[in-house]
């Protein structure tokens, strides 16, 4: 049940706006990313409101030339308003709700700034609401909508301006509501200890025709808790795809994946291959140490930092947590369409389909 007022961070609990309830761990979230055709430039933003700890933060970070440049900012959520769309230099705008927003980065001290504009492609779908308990302890209850679009704007770099054309810069957005862990851990862990398996991939793709959504959570033995794929033409009403079954390829010695291939149904696959272009979430504070989502940083801090990408190490616990710039092919209804996207990909843990057995081992 999503409703204009599901665009705005105004959620009490992890239903649409309709139902309301609270949490200490309650978030707010929007999430941004664009990329250009030729994969020259990916850019990613995030906003994040966390009511009961008081805090709203926000990043932004651009991939061009083998350098991902990150600025970070964290305030104080004052009087716990939560349609002031801002956090330091960069804010939100919503435009015409579920259909048009825009993205400001301001001046500041990384001489990287912009001004965007997102357009819709389709309507949004919602995502099974993702439910995860750890033994008797609430670990996550959230709902997210997802929505392919088109940029435009500018982007200005000590290099020059990046001009953006919303025919060749396509992109994902999605706006997530509810419960998982933010701020500080918890000071009493739950006896059995915090989780120690999550298989995740997630996988929205642009076609010229088509927007195409598959993501899947896993189980140590392989058995989904949370899996879905749409196909949503352009010209047409969404397909929720009933029977969804994945086949991965990984590169050799690692975790990451080579190859995805989506069973749809009985009318068609989704092929995902991605290209060594790799964004690191934590530049956006997914399992950042310090820039973490929730974290107190005082009445308003903003930094930046600047990752030259071939020196990280795709091994390290720290880096798992990627999307990965990728070709995609959709076969749908006897016809091939070819296209882009990205593959997320959060691989922890046992996973016995992948031959993962430990915490970190690799494919074989």
């Amino acid at each position: 049940m999503l409703t204009k007022a599901d665009d705005f961070p105004v959620h009490q609990t992890p239903e649409p706006i309709a139902f309301a309830g609270q949490d200490r761990n309650f978030y707010d979230r929007y999430f941004f990313n664009g990329y250009t055709a030729d994969r020259s430039v990916f850019f990613a933003v995030a906003m994040g409101f966390y009511p009961q700890l008081g805090i709203a933060d926000a990043a932004f970070s651009l991939v061009i030339d083998g350098v991902q440049h990150n600025i970070r900012a964290s305030r104080h959520l004052v009087g716990g308003e939560r349609l002031d769309l801002s956090v330091g230099p960069i804010h939100i705008e919503i435009v015409a709700a579920l259909q048009q927003i825009r993205l400001k980065l301001a001046d500041n001290d990384s001489s990287i700034s912009a001004e965007l504009t997102f357009d819709a492609r389709h309507q949004p779908i919602e995502e099974p609401r993702f439910i995860r308990r750890n033994g008797t302890r609430l670990f996550m209850d959230y709902t997210r909508m997802t929505q392919n679009g088109g940029w435009s704007g500018t982007i200005r770099t000590p290099a020059g301006p990046i001009v953006l054309d919303p025919v060749a810069t396509m992109g994902t957005r999605d706006r997530s509501w509810g419960i998982r862990p933010v701020g500080a851990p918890e000071p009493q862990p739950p006896p059995q200890g915090n989780f120690g398996q999550f298989f995740w991939l997630w996988s929205p793709c642009n076609f010229p025709a088509h927007a195409v959504f598959a993501h899947t959570n896993d189980d140590a033995a392989g058995l989904p808790w949370n899996r879905r794929a749409v196909v949503a033409p352009l010209d047409g009403a969404m397909v929720d795809v009933d029977e969804v079954h994945l086949a991965l390829r990984y590169a050799p010695g690692g975790r990451r994946v080579a190859e995805a291939r989506v069973t749809l149904g009985s009318r068609g696959e989704l092929i995902v291959k991605p290209s060594d272009v790799h964004f690191y979430m934590h530049g956006l504070g997914y399992t950042h140490p310090v820039w973490g989502h929730g974290m107190d940083h005082g009445p308003l801090e903003v930094t930046h930092d600047s990752i030259t990408l071939s020196a990280l190490n795709d091994l390290a616990p720290e880096n798992l947590h990627i999307q990965a710039l990728s070709d995609a092919w959709l076969h749908w209804d006897g016809a091939e369409h070819r296209g882009s996207g990205i593959l997320e990909q959060l691989l922890i843990g046992p996973h016995q389909p992948s031959g993962f057995t430990g915490l970190l081992d690799g494919a074989r």
